[in-house]
This record gives structure tokens, sequence and C-alpha cells, in this order.
């Protein structure tokens, strides 16, 4: 299954932004106020949204200034969320990514909350 969110931008220059991606105790500003956040680690984190299973997501991988890999931490649900960061005129642009291997129901259940949550982290880094 893959997703991707609309494309996100901010007054932060593409270093920015990437410094604050790969700090993972920042995606707590990126989430609801009632979201659920915990951290696991220098390089991990779990939170929970109403509606999903909490998870835990670790830093996969890092370009500089322009790629962003998050991986998610367990059996149950395996995937990764990519942040693809552009210079734009007036700052950066990033557009998510989530790629998973699911069966059909599992993908049919997890889709909406899913897109949600995409959208949410592009509300929270226009926020930035």
């Amino acid at each position: 299954m893959n997703l991707e969110s609309r494309v996100a931008k901010t007054q932060k220059s593409p270093e920015e932004l990437y410094n604050f991606l790969t700090q993972v105790e920042n995606f707590k500003h990126l989430l609801p106020e009632d979201a659920k956040f915990e951290l696991l680690g220098d390089d991990k984190f779990l939170f929970g949204l109403k509606g999903m299973p909490e998870i835990k997501l670790a830093l996969r991988e890092s370009t500089p200034y322009s790629k962003v890999v998050l991986g998610s931490l367990g059996d149950k649900l395996s995937f990764t969320l990519t942040a693809d960061i552009e210079e734009d005129p007036k700052g950066a642009a990033a557009q998510l990514f989530f790629e998973g291997d699911f069966n059909a129901m599992m993908a049919m259940m997890i889709k909406g909350p899913i897109n949600k949550f995409l959208d949410q982290l592009a509300n929270g880094i226009e926020k930035l």
C-alpha cells in the first residue's frame, strides 16, 4: 500500500526542515495535541492517535536536506514513512510517502486513518 500527502510548504529552509525532522522528538510538534507521544531513545518514538493502535517509529535513513525515512518497529504493521524535502521559493516544501505491505483487509481498514495521519503531519509542517 502506497499513500502520499499533499505538498506541505514552510518558510523554513530545506536544511532547517531536515534538521527538525531528523530530531525525532520534534514529531510531537507535528501531531495533534490529543495524540500520545513518548520518546523511546535518540532515534525512536511511540505515538498514538485516536482510532489507531500505538505505533513505534525509528529513524532509518536520512539524506542531508532532502530526505528523511522513518520505519516502524514491530511485526503487526511494517511500513516506512518518507519525507522528501525540496527547496521552494519561500522556504521548503515536503511531501510524505507511506509505504507498507499489508493484506487487502488490513489495507482497507487502515487507509483512512493513515491518510488522516499524513494530513496531520503535513498541517504540522506548514505551521513551522
